[in-house]
């Protein structure tokens, strides 16, 4: 027996496969397994051998079961397991209590009582434990009903589970995944992205890890993309379709060209993206879902821009997806618009601002739209664009922080202009405290020797050491407004002026006028700009990068990181979650999970009406994760 290429990673946690294990001691019901039978040269199969040609039984309903067993039964998982070993490994029974339990030395004092059960299940497992067992005198009394409770456990190998088998020639991997859909509609369902590869990894069975390597050549580089996007720009190029389903008709060599052009033009994308607008790391790359626009407006131009104007007006464009939520709703229907768009090179361009225009209404940016909070404000990208090619300068050394510096700043940081420490103290909450119009970006350097010190003080030793190094960052040069009192006006002059410096700066984009710059090298070729360092940022956003990365270490899913909870029909932004599992931590089989550190309730609400299990805290948020996720009560 063995899985289909398009099967997804083992997703049970600790109490489902507790939970199987009883069901199967018990000789309750578990559900029956559902095989296609097929012949090898029909199907890709994932594994430690190759089968011989001929009529094979492929595994469609029961992976997560049978993994579980045979991970149990072996000590060790399949070849080809994707997910958490520890979910199956180091399960005890106690002979007594009749319950199973994960090893935990602190809880297994009383240790004949408990039994290895992979140790029971392995090949003469059963006579070795009774054999050891027979030797403790304490244990004679009730040796055989302890005896029969060993038996029941290794007779789970024995258990008939019902087979239900797809057979016939008719029944294409297409068919086939369809089924899989209908029989699993209680787990986790193929998504549109998972049905498309299979199709390909049918014929190509390769293309899975052909995909894999090159999201992880640009996570190498910074930037963080998932299998689906690089498929939607696959797709883009090769068909000139959002939907997947268009790829039914792509035979494998036009496949294995669109994922070369894609690479390509992914890679001048970025190239571009980091050089002309400084958007050099994966935080302040918006507008993912543009890419694959992008990507097929490149490939029906050869894979070059003909000119800087037209280069331009596309970036022009894609910085007002990113600001306006563009692909924040129905992706796939925008996105078959924004193609349509593109098709006849003449005018193609104009036609993607048009439509932009059409939906938006007006594309100018006023004040309040930098009212905005947090690192995953949609106007945080801009903040940093602006700073980046606008001749923004560092308050202590009065370098440019500009684009052009890439790859040679040893590390920028996110400084407060009004130290939060200052504002807590003047209760301000903490989205007053961490206002994008508070926000300005600095070496490490000059960031450490501010300190936190009140503006109203090292304004002023700025301002005569590096006259107009204040001004390039947009600061309001009021000396009333330099004090806390004054901060709530502060905030409305620097929207004010941020707001008139990113009109200038978009306008003359479109219009082709924003000077031309040197350019890194490497500018629209094929190898990406290597890696930047990430913003350095403080202690709340420290506590919600080590929370993530303490997610991570436990062979969790990584969540989303200021993750934006947008209206699917507008593309309306309705909050920001500080982390984000939108589609639960075990696809399928749990809720989506928010982490909300310090919200207001409208906050809270929205989570709550989108159907978030969501935490306050990161102690309730790990809290969750150990209990009913990890369960390592069991294994601590």
């Amino acid at each position: 027996m063995a899985l289909p290429e398009f099967q997804r990673g083992y997703v049970w946690n600790r109490n489902q496969v507790r939970d199987l294990m009883w069901s199967l001691y018990r000789k309750y019901p578990v559900g029956g397994l559902l095989i296609w039978k097929t012949r090898t040269d029909t199907a890709s199969v994932r594994g430690d051998g190759n089968l011989a040609p001929g009529i094979v039984d492929l595994l469609l309903d029961g992976q997560q079961r049978i993994t579980s067993l045979y991970g149990i039964i072996r000590g060790r998982p399949p070849e080809f397991f994707e997910g958490n070993t520890s979910t199956f490994t180091g399960l005890h029974f106690h002979l007594e209590d009749e319950v199973f339990k994960f090893y935990a030395p602190l809880r297994m004092r009383d240790k004949p009582l408990w039994i290895d059960v992979t140790e029971l299940m392995q090949e003469h497992g059963l006579s070795k434990v009774t054999q050891r067992l027979n030797a403790i005198p304490e244990l004679q009394p009730n040796f055989g009903k302890y005896l029969s409770r060993l038996m029941a456990i290794d007779g789970i190998k024995n258990v008939d589970l019902h087979v239900e088998e797809v057979t016939g020639e008719d029944k294409t991997v297409d068919i086939v995944v369809d089924i899989f859909n209908e029989v699993n509609s209680g787990g986790t369902k193929l998504s549109k992205g998972d049905l498309a590869l299979a199709r390909i990894c049918a014929a190509w069975p390769e293309a899975r890890q052909e995909l894999k390597g090159r999201i992880g050549k640009w996570r190498h580089a910074g930037f963080h993309f998932k299998m689906d996007w690089l498929l939607r720009n696959v797709n883009t190029i090769a068909t000139g379709e959002a939907l997947f389903s268009a790829l039914k008709d792509v035979d494998t060599p036009d496949f294995r060209d669109g994922l070369v052009a894609a690479e390509r033009h992914i890679d001048v994308l970025l190239n571009t993206i980091s050089a002309r607008l400084g958007l050099d790391h994966d935080r302040v790359l918006g507008g993912k879902y543009a890419f694959p626009v992008m990507s097929r407006y490149l490939h029906l131009n050869g894979g070059r821009f003909e000119n800087h104007s037209q280069r331009d007006k596309l970036l022009y464009w894609y910085v007002h997806c990113f600001l306006w939520g563009r692909y924040a709703g129905s992706v796939e229907t925008v996105m078959n618009q924004d193609l349509a768009a593109i098709e006849d090179g003449q005018g193609a361009l104009d036609r993607l601002v048009h439509q932009l225009r059409r939906t938006r209404g007006s594309l100018q940016i006023h004040a309040d739209d930098f009212s905005g909070w947090s690192l995953g404000a949609r106007f945080y990208p801009l903040l940093y664009l602006l700073t980046r090619v606008l001749s923004a300068k560092d308050w202590g050394s009065g370098i440019e922080l500009s684009a052009q510096m890439l790859g040679r700043l040893n590390s920028l940081h996110l400084h407060h202009v009004f130290p939060k420490a200052l504002l807590y103290r003047q209760d301000y909450p903490r989205s007053d405290v961490n206002a994008l119009a508070n926000f300005a970006f600095l070496t490490m350097d000059t960031n450490l020797k501010i300190s936190d010190r009140p503006p109203h003080e090292y304004f002023q030793e700025i301002a005569e050491r590096q006259p107009g190094a204040l001004e390039s960052q947009w600061i309001p040069m009021d000396r009333d407004l330099w004090r806390v009192e004054n901060y709530s006006e502060f905030l409305a002059a620097r929207r004010a002026l941020l707001a008139a410096a990113a009109n200038r700066f978009l306008e003359e984009l479109l219009h082709g006028t924003v000077p031309e710059t040197e350019q890194p090298a490497g500018i629209e070729q094929e190898t990406v700009l290597p890696v930047t360092p990430d913003i350095e940022v403080g202690d709340e956003d420290d506590q919600i990068l080590e929370c993530a990365q303490w997610v991570v270490d436990q062979g969790l899913p990584e969540p989303e990181v200021m993750y934006e909870l947008a209206d699917e029909n507008t593309g309306e932004q309705l909050a920001v979650f500080d982390l984000a599992w939108p589609k639960g931590l075990q696809e399928g089989y749990s809720d989506p999970v928010a982490l909300l550190l310090d919200e207001p309730s409208s906050i809270e609400e929205a989570a709550r009406r989108a159907g978030y299990r969501f935490f306050r805290t990161v102690e309730e948020l790990k809290g969750y994760l150990v209990s009913e996720i990890l369960d390592e009560q069991g294994a601590a």
